[in-house]
Parts: structure tokens; sequence; C-alpha cells
């Protein structure tokens, strides 16, 4: 072999040792930046990390069969969009439910609610038929027993699922509010709406005390006549249960026999009663306020002392539920506590 050729020779043996080393470094490189592994599944839900966790699908609203105060089984729609629930407006309102129409009288609505309800159409309070036809309800709640007797039931019913609440229930807000949470499959809501208010109670009550024992009525003045709330109900149950207030002794005997929220009491009893505070709810703005005038009501201890807050008409003190107590609570506060 010539020297010519020995040394083409040699240089194409070091070519091909260089080649082999570079071609091992290249491999060695590829696999320790893993471009030719294969890398193993991650586990994203591994441990508890709640980052990684995948959010339940919510659960959609069905068709249930409830019974009702009066013993109807009732078929309440999945998710009922046109309401009628006359004079229980407060717990819809409390759940941010919307009627389809809002209960009325001849001489108004329920004021303290228009803030939500506002622009919702009227009914008439004694639900006639042909006005409730008339809004294709979806669902009827009848808060009392009288409102189904008869007939009346069947004939709602054929207008759409009709549920009684029924008295014993209407009587007590607070279960009021939790089984209509519970016909509208909004029972977390109402739950969630009476622990507020209790919550907002049970602070107003300790600032109350705060300040001393107190004695307080609630009394209605419309047509020259006086009405005081009972001990046990409506703004009465706020008052002396929910707020530790003190009931005075005429209230309490007259709660005794009356069978209202509201009971007739007269001028010369009035002028019996021994109380430090009264929220007077005036519905006399004309010819009736001369009635205040009377010296038996100027000889009453909260009258003589400039304890007399009046509280208008249209507000919630003659109503019921978490919303009109809570605005009563307010008033109160307003009103005793400096």
């Amino acid at each position: 072999m010539s020297i010519l050729t020995s040394k083409k020779f040699a240089l194409l043996l070091v070519s091909l040792m260089v080649m082999i080393v570079l071609l091992a470094a290249c491999g060695d490189n590829n696999t320790s930046n893993g471009e030719n592994t294969v890398t193993p599944p991650v586990e994203t839900n591994a441990g508890n990390n709640s980052e990684n966790e995948v959010d339940p699908a919510p659960v959609a609203p069905v068709e249930r069969t409830l019974t009702d105060a009066l013993g109807n089984e009732v078929t309440i729609p999945a998710d009922p969009q046109r309401i009628i629930a006359a004079y229980l407006e407060d717990h819809l309102v409390a759940l941010g439910v919307k009627p389809v129409a809002q209960w009325s009288v001849p001489n108004g609505i329920q004021d303290y609610l228009q803030k939500d309800l506002e622009g919702i159409p009227t009914i008439s309070y004694g639900l006639p038929f042909e006005e409730v036809l008339s809004f294709t309800p979806d669902l009827l709640i009848l808060a009392y027993n009288a409102e189904a007797e008869g007939d009346k039931y069947a004939q709602y019913a054929k207008i759409a699922p009709t549920y009684v609440l029924g008295d014993e229930t209407n009587n007590d807000w607070r279960k009021a509010l939790l089984k209509v949470g519970d016909i509208l499959g909004k029972s977390e809501e109402a739950q969630k709406a009476l622990d507020q208010y209790e919550a907002k109670a049970k602070e107003a009550k300790e600032k109350l005390q705060a300040g001393g024992a107190q004695s307080a009525s609630a009394i209605w003045l419309i047509q020259k006549n006086f009405y005081v709330v009972s001990d046990k109900a409506s703004s009465g149950a706020v008052l002396y249960n929910d707020l530790g207030l003190t009931a005075p002794d005429v209230v309490k005997e007259i709660s005794l026999t009356g069978t209202g929220n509201w009971n007739a009491i007269s001028l010369e009893e009035l002028a019996e009663m021994n109380v430090d505070n009264i929220f007077l709810i005036n519905g006399d703005k004309g010819d009736g306020a001369e009635t205040l005038k009377d010296p038996l009501w100027q000889n009453i201890p909260a009258v003589k002392n400039g304890k007399v807050f009046e509280m208008d008409s249209a507000g919630s003190w003659l109503y019921s539920g978490s919303i009109a107590n809570s605005q009563i609570i307010d008033d109160v506060l307003a009103s005793l506590v400096k």
C-alpha cells in the first residue's frame, strides 16, 4: 500500500471514529432530555390539591310530588317560572323569586316590598279565578285553608298545580319561609335567610338590653279606631320575643282573648297602659288625627314623655316575614338606641 493510500485510509478511519463518538453523545443527550422517552401520565387530582379538582355538575331541578296541608298530592313543576303566592311575597323575595302577580287590596299593596316587586302586576286579594287564569301561572301557593274551601281548590287546580300552605304553618313565618323554600327547591336559600334574620335579631336584642329594660307597644290607628298588636304575632312577636322588650299588662290581657294579629282596644284601655314606648302606625293622617289630641291619649306615660314613634302605615309593621321583621328591627333600633 502506498503512503498516500495509507494516509487516506487512516483519515477515513479517524473520521468514522469521530462520527461514532458524536452519534453516541447525541444519543445520550436525547435520552437525558427526555426527547425520546415516553412520559407517564400525570394525575392532576393527586392528593388534596383543590386547585386541580373538577367541580361536580350542578343538579338539574326535577319535578316532585308533595303533600300539602290539606292532604292534596301536588306535582310541583321542575322549575316553575310563573308563580302566584298571594300574601306570601315576603318569603318569595327572601328566596330571590319574583311572582308573576302580587297581592293587593283596593287601597294598596305591600309597599315595603316594592324595591323588589316594582312593576309586578297586582292580583286581587280574593284571588278571583278569572284573574288567576289571566296570568297563566304554572304554580299556585295558597296561604290559608279558607282560600281552598268548598270547590275553590278544584277550580284552582284546573288552572295550575296548587299547594295549600295551611293556617298552622302560615301563622308561624319561620315555618312558612322554610316550607315555601322546600316547595320551590330552595331550602338552602330559605335557611340562609332565616339564619341571617336570627343573627340580626340577636345583635339588636343585645344592644337594647345594654340600655336597660324597656316596655313597648305597637298601636295601629285607622278610621279613628285603635288596635293593639298581639304579644305573640306580627310586630308584637318581634318586639317581645325577638328583641326582648316588655309587653304592658293591657297588651297581655287583650292577647289572651284576641283572635287576630291586631285586636281592638278602647281609648280608655289605652289610658291605663303603663308603657315606656309606643310605636304608632298612623293610618289616619286626616280627621282621625284629632283622636290623638284626646286627654286620655295625652295621659299615657309614653305620650307624656315624648316616646311615641310614628311609623308609616304603608311600611312593614302590619306584615310579617324575614324582610318585614328585619325592617321593624331597624325602626326599633333607630328609635330607641342613640
